[in-house]
This record gives structure tokens, C-alpha cells and sequence, in this order.
């Protein structure tokens, strides 16, 4: 059964870093195929991760929007839903199929003056067929509550709030739960995280929140001289403090190693009868 994970929390607290290393923890414990969704407008995931969208010819799912209606490609396809008719753009054009362990899709900048409501829907509508075909799922959700209220997924395994310091940083924990209840948005953990800017001295009080506190992510200067420079965290060294810190809080959430299948202890090509 596919994993589904939600890291959310307030603008600058250290989301994509955090879904970064994730990645990457996740396909060093064998968690399988992976795919990393960006729904956050900054987009700096994509460099955390060493992808280039341009040179890979991949455009964010915004940029499709708007080309699908500017050139008004729908109307070949009769007799189609509107998902239908979108899904085969939105998987040639925007799904970054890797080499590794881990595909990846963004939403990008706004599609339009105004919200982001329409490639939202867009992608909430192709998401529950695209993640059959995936081990695990990653969402990197913007700063604010919007992007949940339009349910991007509707059920979630782990959702990873990260923290900076202030009192918003709490507050927005509280909505941000508050609102996945009301809309019935279906998880299993709620956990709290400190972002790289979480001093140790606040931990206690994050101790004390109403939501498991599962550490905080260390301040490493390899990874602002890595964002500095673009080179991707996946590239980060063994020992990286930011690296380990987050392997062990995902430790501490129940993630850890995964057995090889079956067919690769046995030596049995996947394809063979």
C-alpha cells in the first residue's frame, strides 16, 4: 500500500529541506519507487533535489494549464472528462520520471490572476490514480492552510508540521490540524517538527504541544552552501548533521530499512514468470 506524507508549516520554516532529506532518507531505507510532489509556489525543490525542469523539457503543471486553454487543445478530445482530457498533458509535460529512486511533478507559480484553485483541482484530480503507481508519496505543501482546504490528497499517512520560532509557527499547527479534521481529510499521525531554525531552548515548550515532538532538524552549513551554489542535498556527506537529524526523526515516526522484495533476495527477474 502506498505511503502518503504532508510536510506543511509557515513560509521559511524549512519545508523543502525537510521533504529533501526525506527523499532521500526514504530511498536509502528501500522504500521504493517515490513521487515527490511540489504544490509549494516558491519551487526551490526542485534545485534541492538536482532537477532542472527546463533542460529536462518538463514544465510546472500552471504553465500547462495555460497553454491547454490558450491553445485550446481540449476541444480534440470529445467526449472526455475534463481529468481525462488533462491527465495525458500533465504526465508527458510535467512528470519528471528519474533514473533513481523518485519521479517529481510542480505545481509552480499561479496559473492565472487569483488563487491557486484551478491547477490545484488539476492535480488533486489525477493524484489518487498516479499514486497506484508509487511506493510512497511526498507532498511539499506551501506555507498556509489554502492548499488543504482545496484537499490536493484526501487521506495521508504522516503529516509533519515543521516549526520555526514564533508563536504563528504554533498557531498555524493548530490550523492547520483543525482544518484537515473539518474537511475530513483522513491521516494517521499528526507530528510537530523543529525547522533548522528551531533552537534547542524552544524544544521543551514543543514538548508541551498537544501533537508528538519528533526533534528538530540541526543547522548545518553545508546545507546553505549547498543551496548557495545549487548543488542538490542529495548529495549532502554521510555525516551531515541536518541528514542525520532528519533520518532519526523519520526513525522516530516508525520509518526505518525495508527488506529487498522477495524477487531480489531470490535472484528472480521481477518480469519472468
Amino acid at each position: 500500500m502506498v505511503v502518503k506524507i504532508v510536510v506543511t508549516g509557515r513560509g521559511g520554516s524549512g519545508k523543502s529541506t525537510f521533504t529533501a532529506l526525506t527523499t532521500r532518507c526514504l530511498g536509502e531505507m528501500g522504500y521504493g519507487h517515490l513521487l515527490v510532489v511540489d504544490i509549494d509556489p516558491d519551487g526551490s525543490l526542485a534545485d534541492m533535489l538536482g532537477i532542472d525542469l527546463e533542460a529536462e523539457g518538463k514544465k510546472t503543471i500552471s504553465e500547462i494549464l495555460y497553454d491547454v486553454l490558450e491553445k485550446r487543445l481540449f476541444t480534440k478530445m470529445v467526449g472526455a472528462t475534463a481529468s481525462e482530457k488533462l491527465e495525458p498533458f500533465l504526465f508527458e509535460d510535467a512528470l519528471y520520471e528519474g533514473d533513481s529512486y523518485f519521479d517529481f511533478v510542480s505545481v509552480g507559480v499561479k496559473w492565472s490572476e487569483g488563487c491557486y484553485c484551478v491547477p490545484d483541482r488539476a492535480l488533486s484530480e489525477v493524484m489518487e490514480r498516479w499514486a497506484e503507481n508509487y511506493d510512497a508519496v511526498i507532498i511539499d505543501s506551501p506555507a498556509g492552510v489554502e492548499h488543504l482546504n482545496r484537499r490536493i490528497t484526501k487521506s495521508v499517512d504522516d503529516v509533519f508540521n515543521i516549526l520555526d520560532p514564533s508563536k504563528k509557527s504554533f498557531d498555524n499547527a493548530y490550523r492547520s490540524y483543525r482544518l484537515m479534521k473539518e474537511l475530513d481529510i483522513e491521516f494517521k499521525n499528526y507530528y510537530i517538527v523543529g525547522g533548522y531554525r528551531f533552537p534547542a531552548e524552544l524544544e521543551a515548550m514543543a514538548e508541551k504541544q498537544p501533537f508528538p515532538y519528533l526533534g528538530r532538524v540541526e543547522y548545518d552549513d553545508l546545507v546553505y552552501q549547498y543551496n548557495l551554489e545549487g548543488k542538490p542535498l542529495l548529495e549532502l556527506p554521510e555525516d551531515s548533521s541536518a541528514y542525520i537529524s532528519v533520518r532519526g526523526i523519520l526513525r522516530r515516526a516508525g520509518y526505518g530499512p525495508r527488506p529487498p522484495p522477495l524477487s531480489e533476495l531470490l535472484g528472480v527477474d521481477g518480469d519472468e514468470g
